[in-house]
């Protein structure tokens, strides 16, 4: 089965910069919860806006879906199977209210008022956030806005979910939350993350991103990856990529 995002030599730089990306390949297949991992800067985010369109690559192709993706109208399908989760959620949410912005994505994808709220009853309730449903989102902790940005993306069904720094500013309780949502959820992801219990907690597989190009994992971080984790365990991989 072929992959369901691939890239191919991606080479991409912001102006006046060396190239942030120089040959980087991804391929993400359906099941997997793909981990991201490298320093600062190296590219992660760019590489995650690239596979939606949201940047386009100087050298290198982007194929989503079966379909290779070349210019603007080849990725509005994309934006529309592809579910991205900002890293800042403030950057995502911007209705009055979290049911608001749940249903925005259903009625902008053409569904009717009383269809959306029926996604967002029934999405809330899957993520067990009804009583946030009534609540003005910018009053909202920053772990519950993760929270409802990941429900405002799931109520438009995506097939595979790209997922930025999840775990930014989150507490214990929202952490464990998040890691029992996602390895409940049937889509492929890609996870840009550098907490590593996190990682090992939900992750099938593991690329870094280093010098402008994906390498797999080593062995041992891959086994961490198959054989899960829980947060409190001791750091003995894949930290300390900044």
């Amino acid at each position: 089965m072929p992959p369901v995002i691939e890239a191919k030599g991606i080479v991409f730089a912001y102006p006046g910069r060396p190239p942030v990306l120089d040959g980087a390949d991804l391929a993400l297949r359906a099941g997997e919860r793909l981990c991201l991992v490298g320093p600062n800067g190296a590219g992660k985010s760019t590489l995650l806006q690239i596979l939606v369109g949201l940047l386009m690559p100087t050298a290198g192709r982007v194929a989503a879906f079966g379909r290779e993706r070349r210019v603007e109208a080849d990725f509005h399908e994309v934006r529309r199977r592809a579910g991205y989760v900002f890293q800042d959620p403030d950057d995502q949410l911007f209705c009055p209210t979290v049911a608001e912005d749940v249903a925005f994505g259903p009625l902008n994808l053409g569904r009717s008022r009383r269809e959306a709220a029926e996604i967002v009853a029934a999405t809330l309730d899957r993520l067990r956030l009804a009583h946030l449903a009534d609540r003005v989102t910018h009053k909202l902790s920053g772990g519950e806005k993760r929270l409802v940005t990941l429900a405002a993306v799931l109520a438009m069904e995506p097939d595979v979910l790209l997922l930025d720094e999840p775990t930014n500013a989150l507490d214990e309780e929202t952490w464990d939350r998040l890691v029992e949502i996602l390895k409940g959820l049937p889509q492929a992801m890609i996870v840009v993350s550098h907490d590593p219990h996190f990682r090992r907690a939900i992750g099938t597989r593991g690329l870094r991103l280093a010098g402008g190009r994906l390498t797999d994992l080593d062995e041992r971080s891959r086994t961490d990856l198959r054989t899960g984790g829980h947060r409190a365990d001791p750091v003995e991989t894949m930290d300390g990529e900044g």
